[in-house]
């Protein structure tokens, strides 16, 4: 018999043909909802909140085994802090063998006739000059990204501690173009010099120096991530536990002087609850010769390194070894509150180069400005995520190498140009 159509209703055959189409969508559907959610969590995972409209000041309270009179108790610190580093997806081919891509990567870090004379090089460095302060930098890439910024780390170094030698630990900046960077700095009595470093002769007597002549032999899979920057995190620790003093990441703007601290390194994140710390990070530590900290550090790189977790070999790993030695018999370092250095996270860092729109945006960004001048000794700027921000006129971060640089009209010139 002929279909009749009955209004409000579609003929069997025609629900037969839809059926197909409108499961198809529904599990389309159901897996984009998925996708999205997926990603809202990693995102809410790897970040919180930075220092804007913090909520009320509250003592920072001292890591446990920690006397109370430690110098992290003059700083208060927002309950909301946090930060991070963003991960750079920097994949290396399936197809490489893991030996392939050790040596391959080990060729950029040649251990040169320079290299192998770090030792008596750096020594003649810190004795030859009456050094009040010793401060390091890492730099294991290619010399023309150290730019204008990095320089400008070098300059807030100075302008707080202008008796300080400042020796950065690189094979690029080690060489003769290396040198008219830093020429303006020497030129002006500044103490500052590049020297390639010598793993072999850093590492000996540590954790690391096996781990680091398996990775010599191939035998360690460098994984996804960068291996100058997983090495930067070994090599950091190393120069502290040698040499003793401050290291200080070259995007890290220095403010006030480190004489007071002692053993101390930042937390950058916070429980907003218990205000206790729930991850450190290590792009600004200073330390004594030989601290049992840092020896710990590198054992735990040695133990359980993976090139292929982000942050995993250095921000975490700092705040796995402090979680499980604090309140131990000799290990006295402090923890400072994430004010000292990382006052704000990396997700909301472009606040501070934007150039206030109206008053209101310029009474908060003076209002910014002052509390990060009276409660941090320095502030992290996240290069991963703002290198590609220009520095406006007006903005905090213009105000704040105004303020610290030494030379002035070098420095202004790079806020313009950055």
């Amino acid at each position: 018999m002929p279909w009749r159509w009955r209004r409000g209703h579609l003929p069997l055959p025609l629900r037969l043909l839809l059926l197909p189409f409108l499961f198809s969508l529904l599990f389309f559907l159901v897996v984009q909802s998925n996708r999205l959610a997926i990603i809202h969590r990693r995102h809410h995972s790897r970040s919180s909140s930075p220092l804007v409209n913090p909520p009320p000041l509250r003592p920072f309270q001292p890591e446990s085994g920690l006397p109370s009179h430690d110098v992290h108790q003059r700083f208060c610190l927002y309950a909301a802090s946090a930060g991070g580093r963003r991960q750079p997806g920097s994949p290396v081919s399936a197809h490489t063998s893991k030996k392939q891509r050790s040596m391959a990567l080990m060729r950029e870090l040649p251990r040169s006739a320079r290299s192998r004379r770090f030792s008596e090089r750096a020594a003649d460095f810190f004795t030859g000059h009456q050094c009040r302060d010793r401060f390091f930098m890492v730099w294991l890439a290619p010399l023309r990204g150290f730019g204008r910024r990095e320089l400008f780390a070098v300059e807030s170094v100075f302008h707080s501690h202008p008796n300080a030698c400042l020796l950065i630990a690189s094979v690029t900046i080690d060489s003769g173009a290396g040198a008219l960077l830093l020429k303006p700095f020497v030129d002006r009595g500044f103490r500052v010099r590049a020297l390639a470093p010598d793993f072999t002769y850093l590492l000996s007597a540590t954790p690391a120096a096996i781990w680091f002549r398996r990775l010599q032999r191939g035998e360690i899979d460098p994984g996804d991530i960068s291996l100058g920057q997983n090495l930067s995190n070994l090599l950091r620790h190393a120069l502290l536990y040698k040499y003793g003093g401050a290291y200080v990441d070259t995007d890290v703007i220095v403010l006030r002087s480190f004489t007071a601290l002692r053993n101390a390194i930042g937390a950058q994140a916070v429980d907003a609850g218990t205000q206790n710390w729930t991850r450190l990070n290590n792009a600004v530590m200073v330390f004594d010769r030989e601290h049992p900290l840092l020896y710990d550090f590198m054992k735990e790189f040695a133990r359980s390194f993976d090139g292929r977790k982000w942050g995993h070999n250095g921000p975490y790993l700092v705040s796995r070894v402090a979680t499980r030695v604090a309140g131990r018999a000799g290990y006295n370092f402090s923890v400072l509150p994430p004010a000292a250095f990382y006052p704000v996270g990396w997700i909301k860092i472009e606040k501070l180069f934007t150039r206030p729109q109206d008053r209101n945006q310029s009474r908060l960004a003076s209002e910014n400005l002052d509390w990060i001048q009276r409660r941090s000794y320095a502030v992290h700027l996240w290069n991963r995520k703002s290198s590609g921000f220009k520095v406006e006129e007006g903005s905090v971060i213009s105000r704040l190498m105004a303020a610290c640089c030494v030379l002035c009209n070098f420095s202004a010139s790079a806020a313009k140009a950055a």
